[in-house]
């Protein structure tokens, strides 16, 4: 038996989806450090990115240790690096070849897995663990496919996980607060609109980026007062924030507008209604995972729920404008409903294995010794 003090694993990424790349392997690093005691090196192509996520990352070191995690610089020259006993190549980001060559001259050689993207698509557990055998190295990548249910690679989910703290009962109703965390694409002025016009109070934060560049408007508007002389809405934006902080920031809104891989796994732990802004992939790719996910995590809902949150799912990602006030208004109107289905949603999810423990799983019946 392999114990996880005897081996050493690598991450390869490059970042593609803006911060969602690093997010996910450098959560995954850290676990498998923090947790299973792995020694672990990153190797990544954008040190900025992953300073924005990790504002201890030092972007003029090329080889550093941060929480543990031996964070390495990708550059062109690879070849000093000794390949690890397990290697995991993040999102198909593909290899560097001397790092290749010295992988087939292993003995043995590491076990290779490439992990994929997120998604909840029925294919997903048949193809998931399948091997695709090297063209010229005696080599074997096994693919690795994140999902949710227990025949896939499941999620990633640190121990213990973020779990809500019960909410504080008020005498008084409190304006709903809003986290929008989205592309720059995103219809979010008619979204500010729509919330501003319901009239019944809300305080909506907006991540600093090219999205919060086109709300700035918003911030100190003389917004529309309620009868008893609140305003109808509050506006701010709030800069980027380390991610060992985020799940505090989701746990202190209502109803969450997130992007990405990343975020999309944490909205999920933080058991609020939740809106993904999906990736955009190339001949609309993406709008079928958009699909699979809301067919199974709609499955239980009533369907005026269910109904609502799709409408406004894809009335935020298709950036259908004339579509937004009214999909708002039905999601806003089931929040009760969304928010216990959040909660059971996350306790079911729970229960399954998770990602690093099935990346170790998997590797103690696969490597030779």
């Amino acid at each position: 038996m392999i114990t996880t003090a005897s081996f050493r694993c690598d991450i390869f990424c490059r970042v593609v989806d803006h911060f969602g790349d690093a997010g996910v392997a450098w959560r995954l690093a850290r676990q498998l450090v923090a947790e299973h005691g792995i020694e672990t090196r990153l190797i990544v192509d954008e040190l900025s990115a992953l300073r924005k996520l990790v504002p201890t990352v030092d972007i003029k070191s090329n080889q550093q240790r941060v929480y543990g995690v031996d964070v390495v610089y990708w550059c062109e020259d690879m070849a000093a690096l000794a390949p690890a006993d397990l290697v995991i190549e993040a999102f198909g980001c593909e290899l560097p070849s001397a790092y290749l060559t010295a992988m087939a001259h292993g003995s043995p050689p590491p076990v290779w897995l490439n992990l994929d993207y997120l998604s909840a698509e029925p294919w997903i557990d048949t193809h998931h663990l399948q091997p695709s055998p090297h063209p010229k190295l005696s080599l074997t990548k096994h693919f690795f496919f994140p999902g949710f249910s227990a025949t896939s690679g499941g999620l990633i989910r640190e121990h213990p996980t973020f779990v809500p703290q019960p909410a504080v009962s008020s005498p008084e109703p409190s304006p709903i607060q809003v986290l929008i965390f989205a592309y720059a694409n995103a219809p979010a002025n008619e979204l500010l609109t729509a919330i501003q016009q319901e009239n019944t109070g809300a305080c909506v934060t907006a991540m600093q980026g090219d999205l919060s560049d086109k709300l700035k408007h918003w911030c100190g508007i003389s917004a529309k007062k309620m009868p008893e002389g609140a305003p109808a809405l509050e506006f701010t934006i709030k800069p980027f924030v380390a991610q060992e902080d985020f799940d505090a920031l989701l746990a202190g809104h209502d109803v969450l507008f997130v992007r990405g891989e990343d975020s999309f796994v944490r909205a999920q732990w933080a058991e609020k209604p939740f809106v993904w802004h999906i990736y955009p992939q190339a001949e609309g790719a993406h709008w079928a995972k958009l699909d699979a996910f809301l067919d199974r995590y709609c499955d239980d809902l009533p369907p005026p729920a269910a109904n609502a949150m799709r409408a406004l799912w894809r009335a935020w990602n298709a950036a259908d404008a004339d579509a937004i006030a009214p999909a708002w208004r039905a999601f806003s109107a089931q929040l009760p409903g969304l928010k216990k289905h959040a909660q059971q949603w996350a306790k079911h999810l729970r229960n399954q294995p998770d990602l690093a423990s099935n990346v170790l799983s998997f590797f103690q019946k696969t490597y030779k010794i």
